[in-house]
């Protein structure tokens, strides 16, 4: 029943020694004992200066170092309410005064407050014997004045309410003499006044009467019946008035702890000796073994020096004649290392943002240890390598902080174990886990798996088809995870947002038109990808869509101009020898790569074995010397493919005039004038039309050709606007130039075409730019 002494002790040596910077205050309370629960011991706002909602809004908590709760504090009305029914014996004996120390603390600031509760004794215990009857043996040669040792009545309540007097049944033979003790206890004898006689009286019946001082006052009897022997007139006599003797708490079973020794002078019965506790409690009787004969006293049960740290046991030896004598035997438990430290968490937060600041308090907690001296000393700690840190506070109370910036993107979770470790022999260590999890921040912007993105897609495609998919992933969770994608407007250097729609949950690309390749080889947009954050973040990717070119354009003809209403004709001498060039034929295909390789062939003639046309050049020739039977009017249908797949094709008609006299000018264009006049100013016509159609081709490409020029920044770039019909000279040269006998002249050759005066010929030059 010390502990709770203890208890206050170190209470106060730590409020007057303490330099922490939590302030403690101490208040104290009293309130009887046995009040029923939910009696008002104290409303502690007024005590404490506190507001009235400032237990609520500082999280306040009762923490109590008994291990049942007798107390409950009311947080919104600041009343300290009794919680389970208090026993002032039961908890404290006969300790006076019996406090109980209970503690409130307070966070944000952290505050602690000691309150000291005194219970104060009622008169709820009556006195009461040992035994209700007790048997004397008395011989009758016992002389006046010889007292008789009688046990004390117990009285569990203290002051005034304990044992006030005694009183004894009148008689003639005996009174009753109290001696008061140092140590507050009384001893009650039995003194003989008048001698005995068996013979007259064998048996006496007394009655013993203790009163206590309480209102109403109450009282225990003892019945002595008195025996009255013959002669046994010396007492056994203790070696030792007191034994004082030490042990060890965890001392075992068995274990012999002292041996008391009493002697008689008496001979036969009369000596021999019997030894028995005299009044001692249930629980001495649950520790100690005595053994009647030797007096050797061991141990039987289990000692907690927590519990109880010192036994007084009283030993009486009776000799056969029935006297007896009393000692007292002092036990001192002494403090062995069996109790762990205990670590009692107070306060957690159990989720922390990773943009906590340092010295943000994720747990309280409290410290003990139950052992005494050095064995409850303790150090608490927590894992190394971790972002918090433990800071201690007053009466071993504790504060897990965190210290260093936190990064849930690397870290999800914490598991943080406290451990304790007393400085007993040998060192006893308890462990706590807390578990921590950080929850997420938006601060991860979504990022691409790649700096940039190359597409292709078919020219003539349908609207809406799918061209590819984009993919950022943000490392945040949920909402702050969810990624969302557009497509950013343009502001020129290629980028035609326009022609592109993005799915902005799954980042797939689809055409919203149908593309030509003549008219745009490629273009640019930029997607951004945005998480749902709060505030949202988000990056940026460049996706560059290359258009594929298909073969969906036919050759087309210069010479002879083809669609023309009027035929081209030719003039050829009949004196042309084998091999003699006639014309060439000239197509063009808006078409890159192998789909403008353009290839000749003589689809029909007049006659096929007299011409014959380059595959690569289109150039027409003679195949063999002309004669007086060949025809004056040779009709050729000239055919171009290109190298495409499916390959494309274009007809043009010529007609080639075979006349006399063509290497004199002066004479062909006199006969000719005067044979066909009308057939010569039809083909002059045709001719002149041919060139101006030519010409104004020629000059729209040179327009077109020095406006991209102006407007392109990038020389090199491949997603600028090309022209309508016709790509800009500097555009795919190497495909279309005459070096490549594709046969199709290069796109910015001029033609110059040279008539002489008179005649029906005709002659193209092809001049370098």
């Amino acid at each position: 029943m010390e502990n709770c002494f203890w208890r206050r002790q170190g209470l106060y040596f730590l409020l007057f020694f303490s330099f922490s910077k939590v302030m403690c205050t101490s208040i104290s309370f009293s309130i009887p004992e046995e009040k029923k629960k939910g009696f008002l011991v104290a409303n502690v706002l007024k005590d404490l200066k506190l507001k009235t909602r400032e237990l609520t809004t500082r999280k306040a908590h009762l923490v109590s170092d008994d291990s049942e709760e007798y107390f409950h504090l009311d947080i919104p009305t600041g009343n300290l309410l009794i919680y389970n029914k208090i026993d002032r014996e039961a908890l404290c004996g006969q300790n006076d005064p019996c406090l109980l120390l209970t503690q409130i603390v307070l966070e944000n600031p952290l505050d602690i407050f000691n309150i000291e509760i005194k219970i104060e004794d009622v008169n709820d215990n009556i006195p009461k014997f040992w035994k209700t009857k007790v048997e004397m043996n008395i011989p009758e040669n016992v002389p006046k004045n010889t007292t008789f040792h009688l046990e004390s009545a117990q009285d569990e309540d203290l002051g005034e309410n304990s044992i006030q007097n005694y009183t004894l049944s009148p008689n003639e033979h005996f009174q009753l003499q109290i001696h008061k003790q140092e140590d507050g206890s009384n001893n009650m004898y039995l003194a003989l006044k008048k001698g005995l006689d068996r013979e007259k009286m064998p048996h006496l019946g007394l009655t013993l009467m203790a009163i206590d001082g309480g209102i109403p006052q109450k009282t225990g009897t003892m019945q002595i019946n008195i025996n009255v022997l013959d002669i046994n007139d010396n007492f056994p006599k203790f070696s030792k008035s007191e034994y004082k003797v030490k042990i060890k708490e965890n001392i075992l079973k068995g274990t012999l702890v002292t041996k008391v020794d009493a002697m008689d002078l008496d001979l036969g019965s009369n000596a021999q000796i019997l030894y028995s506790f005299y009044q001692v409690p249930e629980r001495i009787n649950n520790l100690f073994l005595l053994n009647e004969k030797n007096g050797e006293i061991t141990v039987c049960g289990q000692f907690d020096y927590e519990k109880e740290k010192t036994y007084s046991i009283n030993i009486k030896a009776t000799d056969g004649g029935g006297l007896s004598e009393h000692c007292k035997v002092l036990i001192e438990v002494e403090d062995v290392n069996d109790n762990p430290p205990e670590v009692s968490i107070i306060s957690l937060t159990s989720f922390l943002k990773e943009d906590s600041l340092p010295d943000t308090m994720v747990a309280l907690f409290s410290v003990r240890d139950q052992d005494s001296g050095d064995n409850s000393k303790m150090v608490c700690s927590v894992e190394m390598n971790l972002p918090f840190v433990l800071k201690g506070t007053t009466n071993n109370f504790y504060q897990l902080v965190l210290q260093s910036p936190l990064d849930r993107e690397t870290v999800t979770e914490y598991n943080i174990t406290i451990t304790a470790i007393d400085c007993g022999s040998p060192r006893l260590t308890s462990t706590r886990l807390i578990n921590v999890q950080i929850s997420d921040v938006n601060d991860n912007p979504p990022l691409f798996e790649k700096p940039s993105f190359d597409m292709q897609i078919w020219e003539n495609n349908i609207p809406g088809l799918y061209i590819g998919s984009i993919h950022a992933v943000d490392l945040d969770t949920k909402l702050n995870a969810k990624v969302t994608y557009s497509v950013l407007p343009g502001k020129g250097d290629g980028l035609l947002p326009s022609f592109i729609s993005i799915n902005s949950e799954t980042g797939n690309l689809y055409a919203l038109r149908s593309l030509d390749y003549e008219q745009i080889r490629g273009f640019r947009v930029t997607v951004r990808a945005s998480d749902g954050g709060s505030p949202s973040l988000s990056s940026q990717v460049i996706v560059r869509i290359h258009i594929i070119d298909e073969n969906d354009n036919a050759p087309f003809f210069l010479y002879p101009l083809q669609n023309n209403t009027s035929p081209c004709n030719e003039l050829v001498s009949k004196s042309a020898e084998a091999g003699y060039l006639v014309t060439k034929v000239v197509a063009v295909d808006v078409d890159s790569g192998q789909n403008s390789w353009l290839s000749y062939e003589l689809l029909k003639a007049t006659d096929p074995a007299l011409f014959s046309i380059g595959v690569q050049n289109g150039e027409v020739k003679t195949r063999r010397a002309l004669n007086e039977r060949d025809t004056n009017k040779q009709r050729l249908v000239i055919l171009v493919r290109d190298n495409g797949l499916p390959p494309q094709t274009s007809t043009a008609l010529l007609n080639v005039l075979l006349v006399d006299g063509f290497s004199d000018p002066f004479l062909r264009r006199v006969d000719v004038s005067v044979q066909e006049p009308e057939e010569d100013k039809a083909l002059t016509k045709y001719l002149v039309i041919c060139l101006a159609a030519v010409s104004f081709v020629f000059l729209v490409c040179i327009v077109v050709f020095v406006v991209v020029k102006i407007l392109k920044k990038d020389p090199q770039s491949h997603f600028t606007a090309a022209v309508p019909h016709f790509p800009p000279a500097s555009a795919d040269a190497p495909e279309n130039c005459a070096d490549s006998q594709n046969g199709s002249l290069p796109r910015t050759y001029r033609y110059d075409v040279c008539l002489t005066g008179g005649s029906l010929s005709s002659e193209f030059r092809f001049l370098r730019p």
